[in-house]
């Protein structure tokens, strides 16, 4: 078995944890491949000796790796994107940051995760990606984002008005801060936050959520993930800021933005004992009695 893991920083708190996985890894006889900017601080808090190689990039991470562990909490595992791409490495986020939804497997779950994970007690899900396809080249080759695409304010003195077209179809004028094209994924993250609502990984659908909107009538709207996005910035604006998950670009208003379903799909492991509702109501405390 071929495991990379990837991450960015630990904190002395976690070593136990750490040192539990790769325990458990290395009796399993995994080769472990580490993200070489990682090495030193997983070295200095778990005492990792002899690794099978380090990667820095998607050209030198083992194409046949079976599993990329991403260390931290979700926007670690969005870092993942630019290096697994379009290989297909199903992604397992260890959370060591806070709420987690991507990173659905808490230190206290890593000792059950890894025994799922060694003896293939795993399941693989797909999860659609948001592409921007105009304009070409604005984050260069990784023009994709898994949580959401949103377009807000450069100024902070006035709003801003995003047309949207849906198949050339005009939707609305938004007068707001910004606007949100989120996937399943990116549901339950920023567009949760601005009111929008929660979509299961497998809808096939975007949703729509406009920020701090300054029409109370304008609610979120969930699209076909089949459909050509089409955002266009006007008035007296010269430039607005576009993010995709969390990568930033300052674009000028002459530029109008094209969105598509992107053609690959990222593959997220769902241990043993998770599911997407579990991890919602666990991170959400949905049915939880607060009265006592």
């Amino acid at each position: 078995m071929k495991i990379a893991v990837f991450g960015k920083s630990i904190s002395g708190e976690q070593s136990p944890y750490l040192s539990l996985m790769l325990d458990k890894l290395r009796q399993a006889g995994a080769e472990l491949y580490v993200y070489g900017p990682f090495l030193p601080a997983l070295r200095q808090y778990t005492g990792l000796a002899n690794v099978a190689g380090v990667f820095s990039s998607h050209a030198d991470l083992p194409p046949d790796s079976e599993i990329l562990l991403s260390i931290g909490g979700d926007g670690t595992l969005l870092d993942t994107l630019p290096l697994v791409r379009n290989s297909g490495i199903p992604l397992l986020g260890i959370n060591t940051g806070r709420l987690g939804f991507l990173s659905s497997v808490s230190r206290q779950d890593i000792d059950h995760a890894m025994d799922a994970l060694v003896s293939g007690r795993y399941g693989i899900q797909e999860r659609t990606l948001i592409q921007l396809d105009e304009p070409e080249g604005l984050f260069g080759d990784i023009n994709y984002a898994l949580n959401e695409a949103t377009v807000f304010r450069k100024e902070a003195t006035s709003l801003i008005v995003i047309q949207l077209y849906v198949n050339e179809a005009f939707v609305n004028a938004y007068w707001a801060d910004g606007l949100i094209v989120a996937t399943p994924t990116g549901s339950t993250a920023y567009s949760l936050s601005a009111g929008g609502p929660i979509l299961t990984p497998d809808s096939g659908n975007f949703v729509i959520t406009p920020i701090a909107t300054h029409n109370l009538s304008v609610r979120p709207i969930v699209i076909p993930d089949s459909s050509i996005i089409r955002l266009k910035v006007v008035g007296r604006h010269t430039q607005f800021t576009l993010s995709m998950d969390s990568r930033l670009a300052v674009v000028d208003q002459s530029f109008e933005l094209k969105f598509s379903r992107a053609p690959f799909k990222v593959r997220l492991v769902e241990t043993e004992g998770k599911d997407f509702f579990s991890t919602i109501r666990e991170k959400l405390l949905w049915g939880l009695d607060v009265r006592n």
